[in-house]
């Protein structure tokens, strides 16, 4: 073995300069030689204060390089401070051992050669060839398939990402390129971590979207946990997926993923009905813990639907949704009203409407579950289809032998020709005032009506035969406006939420109709809720969806998804932005609305419906019985002993109809009688007013009313 050149001369270089570390501080001590030393030892210093800071890396190896020069500077300082060469030849027994250890340590030329080539007395490359590696990697043979060997080989390739084993490679059917691979940790009883998608990818040359891991169930005969961990690698089927996916793989990648339109949801089945037009997607949430977040826009972008069409509508049921992609608007149908559809059945329900999936809807003439009458809701603006929804509710009343009354603010064509199939009609607010304070007096007479069989008065019940009287309907169309009135508001307020309150036990039924809900607008909240509760609140356009839910929320208990009605349904055609860029206009082919309602079932739920449609250019007669139903002449006569039942188009109050007569003070120009709705009115109504009426708060706050009108 050849000693190399740097060692030989690092070698000589100690050799010869030990006996001039001894010998020139002693025989020459001002010469050149001892400042060569001392500044060398300086550099040394210097090299292991560099070497010592916490940022440098290799910080023993540098200060055992300058150790000689420090080693060297400190000898001759030393010689330079002792008597000759000092007791026993120290001077020359430390230059003695510096150069021997130096010789066997060698610092420079040993710790210099570090990721050099290897020094000419290395044994050759030969000793540790890349093959004898192998052996240690290999795995004993357990039998396995091609398959599986050629994954192992790629794997250990790789340097086992993960520290993990290939268990079993599984080639999924009819592709060439998608497996799926078993994999346990190498060290046994520990888990398998920080192995990612990318780190499985990377063998096998895929993108790391193309992997999925998944936990390991334990099965009999192979153990699980977190020790394994099974990785599926499908980039042919995701290249398919992302070009050609199907129903389920588009309803996971677009919708029911975190981003989508329904996150969290997965596709039960997607039906096509060609009769009716429409797709049907229906999903349930994976967590049957969570509830549905739907964002319609989203879904339709994720099915490829437009999404301003009006040809898209979601049903939610608990955590099941159905998503309804019609071919055409399926509520620009009509619908219409037949005496098949508005006869009620036993149970006193007739059909109203049918929904945007052809179902029927159906609402109440009486409350047959709860033996009483039933009141009624209806809210929408102008041209909504109020007035048609009237003519439907009260031809199925008056097929159930039902009394009806109609009152309206303003007289109108429609509400004028209802007044021909119906008991009676009227259209103003003193007309709604007379119709509201006869019906309260009813619930008078009929609690002291005795009943044929047995002589004793009874509540209402509906389908009774041996009941004396009939169920009466009292219909207040625009009541905000009504309740508003200067001179008879308050009577209509406070009878109507008296109505609401006692009339069901005596059959009578109160069916307001306007454009708010809300108690600013003339609805008490005693008023919304008993109409709540005792009927099928229906909701037509309220001028806005923000309004329409708002309104519908307003009578729900909990508000459940509402759907919305827009202004009008159309179906949009070709891009926005290529007609904004040719400067052309936006084709006008919407369809109105009119008549599109949201009503809320008994569940509190609400459904969407297109109500039937009664031709009011028609003769109406086909959905009304040939003759109206009348009060009993026991009715009419009690009515009459009180003054109010008369003819109620008479434009003026009678005289203490409603305001107690003032009492005659002579004046010459009779002063004492009322002239007129002007302030006449108002005067005899705050001066009748008299302290012993006042017996509860309502009267109360009437009596500080009265002072402050006053």
């Amino acid at each position: 073995m050849s000693t190399p050149r740097s060692v030989v001369l690092e070698r000589l270089a100690y050799t010869l300069t030990a006996p001039v570390l001894a010998v020139a501080p002693n025989l020459y001590p001002d010469s050149p030689v001892s400042g060569i030393v001392q500044l060398a030892g300086a550099a040394g210093i210097g090299g292991w204060i560099l070497a010592a800071r916490p940022e440098t890396t290799g910080a023993g190896r540098k200060i055992l390089r300058w150790s000689p020069l420090v080693l060297a500077a400190a000898i001759d300082t030393t010689a330079g401070h002792t008597t000759g060469f000092g007791p026993y030849g120290l001077d020359g027994l430390l230059a003695a051992g510096w150069a021997a250890v130096g010789y066997l340590v060698m610092p420079f030329s040993r710790h210099t050669r570090r990721r050099h080539r290897p020094a000419l007395a290395t044994p050759p490359a030969q000793l540790a060839p890349a093959e004898a590696v192998e052996p240690t990697l290999a795995v004993p043979d357990d039998g396995a398939d091609h398959l599986t060997r050629q994954v192992r080989m790629m794997w250990e390739n790789a340097g086992t990402p993960g520290r993990t084993h290939v268990v079993k490679a599984t080639r999924h059917p009819g592709m060439s390129n998608d497996m799926t691979i078993l994999l346990r940790a190498v060290d046994t009883g520990r888990p398998i971590t920080g192995l990612t998608e990318a780190a499985v990818a990377a063998p096998f040359a895929v993108p790391s979207s193309d992997v999925v891991l998944a936990d390991v169930a334990v099965q009999p005969g192979r153990q699980g946990g977190p020790g394994w961990l099974e990785a599926r690698i499908t980039p042919d089927a995701n290249a398919r997926r992302r070009t050609q996916p199907t129903p389920a793989e588009r309803w996971t990648d677009k919708i029911g993923s975190p981003r989508g339109g329904a996150p969290g949801s997965e596709l039960v089945h997607r039906t096509r009905d060609d009769v009716r037009g429409v797709t049907f997607y229906r999903a349930k949430m994976a967590d049957s813990t969570e509830t549905p977040r739907i964002d319609l826009a989203k879904v339709c972008r994720g099915l490829g639907l437009p999404e301003d069409d009006s040809c898209v509508f979601v049903l939610i049921d608990g955590t099941e949704f159905l998503i309804s992609a019609f071919d055409e608007p399926p509520l620009s149908a009509i619908f219409p009203a037949t005496r098949e559809l508005l006869t009620p059945d036993a149970k006193g329900m007739f059909v109203c409407g049918f929904t945007i999936t052809g179902q029927p809807v159906k609402n109440m003439v009486y409350q047959h579950d709860k033996n009483a009458a039933t009141h009624g809701l209806i809210l929408g603006v102008s041209r909504s289809g109020k007035t048609q929804f009237f003519a439907i509710s009260m031809a199925a009343q008056s097929l159930a032998g039902q009394v009806v009354w109609l009152s309206t603010v303003r007289k109108d064509e429609k509400t004028s020709t209802l007044g021909k199939y119906i008991d009676r009609q009227g259209s103003n607010a003193l007309w709604m005032a007379r119709s509201l304070r006869a019906a309260k007096a009813l619930c008078e007479i009929r609690a002291e009506m005795p009943w044929p069989h047995d002589g004793q008065p009874h509540d209402y019940k509906p389908g009774d035969s041996r009941c004396p009287y009939r169920q009466l309907n009292v219909y207040a169309d625009e009541f905000m406006t009504a309740a508003q009135d200067p001179l008879f508001g308050e009577f209509i307020q406070k009878d109507g939420d008296d109505l609401t309150v006692t009339g069901l036990k005596y059959g009578i039924g109160f069916n307001p109709a306007g454009q708010s809900p809300f108690a600013h607008n003339g609805f008490s909240t005693e008023m919304k809720d008993n109409l709540r509760q005792n009927s099928r609140p229906t909701i037509f356009n309220m001028g806005s969806p923000a309004a329409t839910r708002k309104a519908a929320e307003g009578t729900m208990e909990n508000a459940y998804d509402v759907p919305t009605i827009p202004a009008r349904y159309s179906r949009s055609e070709g891009s926005a932005i290529e007609r904004a860029m040719r400067g052309e206009a936006d084709p006008e082919n919407g369809v109105s609305t009119g008549g599109v309602a949201v009503i809320v079932l008994d569940n509190g739920r609400s459904v969407l419906m297109r109500s039937l449609y009664a031709d009011f250019d028609t003769d109406l007669s086909t959905l009304f019985p040939d003759e109206a139903d009348r009060l009993t002449d026991h009715e009419i006569s009690e009515l009459t002993k009180r003054g109010l039942w008369f003819d109620w188009n008479e434009p003026e109050p009678r005289p203490g109809e409603f305001w107690p007569e003032p009492a005659d003070d002579g004046d010459e120009d009779g002063g004492s009688r009322r002239r007129g709705p002007g302030g006449g009115k108002r005067r005899a109504k705050s001066g009748g007013r008299s302290e012993p009426q006042v017996t509860s708060p309502r009267q109360a706050l009437e009596a500080i009313k009265s002072f402050n009108n006053a």
